[in-house]
């Protein structure tokens, strides 16, 4: 981490980075566990060269999942886009109990259960390093077919990773999804990427 973002965490978190330890887990962020002059410890990601709104629109979905309550979900406790870094709240890594499993099922389906204007972002701000729509939609099915589905097989078109027989195939299980997906849901609070 270089003196830059070290100043930047400093002065969001009106504490110095004392010690960094590399923490493991993502593939798309470095990520470190920071220990504060002040005594504190936080959790800090950071990215060389992010894309525009990189980690404020994951702060914003974080606060999001947060404001539920059903599950624990790290505190956002500063975030900038310029230099790039997202510091949250450290939560200690615990062991599981025999109700764990249960506790942990039930509070994702109150979380998902508190629902969402419609599927996608009002924003329409995509979380992760894949550029991808996020327009919001009425029903599953037509956001994961025009907001996932067919801008991923089109990548993978442009990239050559995929023959046109097979994009042609995707092309149409996503016209069908309507009637391949099940009931009717509603939409669900769940993380963006």
């Amino acid at each position: 981490m270089d003196d830059v973002l070290r100043t930047s965490i400093a002065a969001a978190l009106g504490a110095a980075p004392v010690a960094l330890a590399a923490v493991s887990g993502g593939d798309v962020a470095a990520a470190y566990r920071a220990d504060l002059d002040d005594g504190r410890r936080v959790f800090v990601k950071t990215h060389d060269d992010p894309p525009p709104s990189f980690f404020t629109t994951e702060a914003t979905g974080l606060r999001w999942l947060r404001d539920v309550g059903s599950v624990l979900v790290p505190e956002v406790l500063a975030v900038s886009d310029d230099p790039p870094f997202l510091a949250l709240e450290w939560i200690d890594e615990g062991r599981p109990g025999p109700g764990t499993e249960a506790d942990l099922g039930r509070g994702l389906a109150e979380l998902h259960l508190a629902g969402a204007p419609a599927f996608g972002r009002e924003d329409r701000r995509t979380t992760g390093s894949r550029g991808l729509p996020n327009e919001p939609c009425e029903t599953w099915a037509e956001f994961y077919a025009t907001q996932r589905l067919l801008p991923l097989a089109r990548l993978a078109r442009d990239g050559r990773a995929l023959p046109d027989a097979a994009i042609a195939d995707l092309e149409r299980v996503a016209a069908r999804l309507g009637d391949l997906g099940g009931p009717v849901e509603p939409p669900a609070r769940l993380h963006g990427d």
